[in-house]
């Protein structure tokens, strides 16, 4: 099958770069490190679904330029001048958002957990949040390093290491940006192509493990496979896909929220050898599970303070789109039946959408590879779904408990005008990739944005009932 492959862009990383700034791996404070080995017993998954999804996890930065670091990050303006593209800040995004009433009410994630679960992890990512929050003013916290599996040492000349360690910044950066007060624990597995080892079952296990154990609130996936890769399908057996749903399952159980970035390539997707695209309209899981919120993308357009200087559109520029489409797999949900017209008898995604685009990137901060240690621009879809983890600890907060599964509210709040929803319909653009057309933006909801993007304030106080 297809790999897992991190949903980052520049399109993973964009060829930004100036003057490479040297700074070394240590950290200015211990990342909390925690061993999964005792909390796996009994934890795992059936013995039947080990192996059912081995992979070979390539990076999404493949075959891109990796600029060398920044300095100093860039205003807007500044982007736009020198490297003919927006890029934007966490404080711009908190803007945006209309995040801000809700930090004045206390309202900032505290006593919350947000789960993230990404390959290999960065040996740097407790001193690259501390530069990040320093920069940006925000509150520093401890991230929480939970190994799980025979994680390799971290090799910086590794692609596939590197790529997901960008991912891992760019999650626990923005996800700690938007909640500032939520605790972070960040998943890393041992996958290694090298070895045919398993990729999705193991990520699978490790939150289903941390469900279990009643450590996670929310848990944000940025990678995904296309369905089609997945053994089976070509035959209409889905088993190795869908044996594969134990973790959301369980997470259903336990109130815990569970987000997918909908892909980066638009209506299609990648093959099994994570390069080749699809020639037509494909999906991707676990955006596609009904049991997950899907995170699909859209492209904002602000000025140096955040503020919008033109409406939100779905995210397609020259270096990606924001996934959408319906799936090959799963029928329509229940709580879809709205929008039944649209989505036809199948899941379609995704549900709702934030910002994504590579022209309007977001700044991370990386030193994971010593020789382009600095700042970087980041877009894709896995940067929307952290994004919206945040939002969700900010409502799991207000609401005093967890969520929990949220498709049932979004489609619910759908119903509501937008001053009580918070919900703001996005109606221009439309997600064509890679020579397949795509879907058009429309009124309501539509296969390139979902329900449409957020109004932060509203949207939580929505979500919370309050």
């Amino acid at each position: 099958m297809g790999s897992p492959h991190p949903l980052r862009r520049a399109l993973a990383l964009l060829a930004v770069g100036a003057t490479a700034l040297a700074v070394g791996t240590g950290s200015t404070g211990s990342t909390g490190t925690t061993s999964a080995a005792a909390d796996a017993a009994g934890a795992g998954a059936p013995a039947a679904h080990r192996g059912a999804a081995g992979v070979h996890v390539r990076p999404a930065s493949a075959g891109h330029v990796n600029a060398a670091g920044r300095t100093a990050p860039l205003t807007t303006s500044q982007c736009v001048s020198e490297l003919g593209i927006h890029c934007y800040s966490p404080l711009q995004y908190r803007e945006a958002y209309n995040l801000n009433p809700l930090y004045q009410e206390g309202v900032t994630g505290k006593g919350r957990t947000i789960v993230l679960v990404d390959s290999f992890g960065s040996p740097t990512i407790q001193h690259d949040l501390e530069v990040f929050d320093q920069q940006w003013g925000l509150p520093n916290t401890q991230v929480e390093v939970v190994k799980w599996g025979d994680v390799p040492p971290f090799d910086p000349t590794n692609p596939d290491h590197t790529g997901w360690a960008g991912e891992a910044t760019l999650d626990v950066e923005y996800a700690h940006a938007i909640a500032p007060d939520a605790h972070i624990i960040l998943v890393e597995t041992g996958v290694a192509e090298t070895e045919g080892t398993t990729g999705l079952p193991e990520m699978m296990d490790a939150e289903q493990a941390l469900i279990r154990s009643g450590r996670a609130d929310v848990i944000s996936q940025s990678f995904g496979a296309t369905e089609n890769t997945f053994p089976g399908f070509d035959k209409g057996d889905f088993r190795s896909l869908t044996d594969l749903r134990y973790a959301f399952k369980e997470a259903a159980a336990h109130d815990v929220t569970v987000l997918a970035s909908s892909g980066d390539n638009g209506a299609t997707d990648a093959k099994e050898n994570g390069t080749d695209l699809y020639p037509y309209r494909v999906n991707s899981w676990p955006s596609s599970d009904p049991l997950v919120t899907s995170v699909g993308g859209t492209q904002l357009t602000l000025d140096d303070a955040g503020r919008r200087t033109a409406p939100d559109k779905v995210w397609h520029d020259a270096y990606g789109a924001g996934g959408g489409g319906v799936s090959g797999v799963f029928e329509r949900p229940l709580y879809q039946s709205g929008v039944a017209r649209v989505t036809g008898n199948h899941r379609g995604t995704p549900d709702i959408s934030m910002s994504a685009a590579v022209d309007g990137g977001a700044w991370t901060y990386e030193s994971y590879d010593p020789t382009r240690a600095g700042w970087h621009l980041t877009g894709g879809t896995s940067e929307a779904a952290p994004i919206l983890s945040g939002v969700v600890a900010l409502a799991d907060q207000l609401a005093g408990h967890r969520l929990g599964q949220l498709n049932w509210r979004l489609y619910g709040l759908d119903l509501l005008p937008e001053k009580w929803s918070g919900l703001v319909d996005v109606t221009s653009g439309d997600n064509s990739w890679g020579g397949v057309t795509g879907y058009q933006a429309t009124k309501g909801y539509d296969l390139a944005s979902g329900l449409g993007t957020i109004d932060a304030t509203r949207f939580v106080h929505a979500l919370a009932g309050r």
